[in-house]
């Protein structure tokens, strides 16, 4: 039986405005963190291209813009729009009264 990660908090409700993400440290990962109005996601936040923040870049329709060379990652399953074979983690998210939380496993030290 495989060992499932906790939720962890990673944003309170009103902390990320409605269409942007914000970059938060788990359990040894660096997370990106989207409000897209409704729905919160989280997603691994380097960039597998160059290594910028995802965190950072532009929320549209249901992928984020990579802030450096505008490569697109859909949040629903962290495939770059151009080749889908290519990846980044999606982290489960839920809403625990005014707290999001996130399912992220753990990573190498940030340290």
């Amino acid at each position: 039986m495989q060992e499932t990660s906790p939720f962890l908090p990673v944003a309170r409700v009103g902390e990320i405005p409605a269409g942007t993400g914000k970059t938060v440290e788990v359990n040894g990962r660096l997370v990106a963190v989207f409000f897209d109005g409704e729905t919160y996601s989280a997603i691994d936040d380097l960039c597998p291209h160059m290594g910028a923040s995802l965190g950072a870049g532009v929320l549209r329709e249901g992928t984020v813009v990579c802030p450096w060379h505008a490569w697109r990652f859909r949040l629903c399953d962290g495939a770059w729009c151009d080749s889908p074979n290519l990846k980044v983690d999606v982290f489960e998210t839920r809403l625990v009264g005014d707290v999001v939380e996130a399912r992220v496993p753990p990573g190498e030290s940030l340290a």
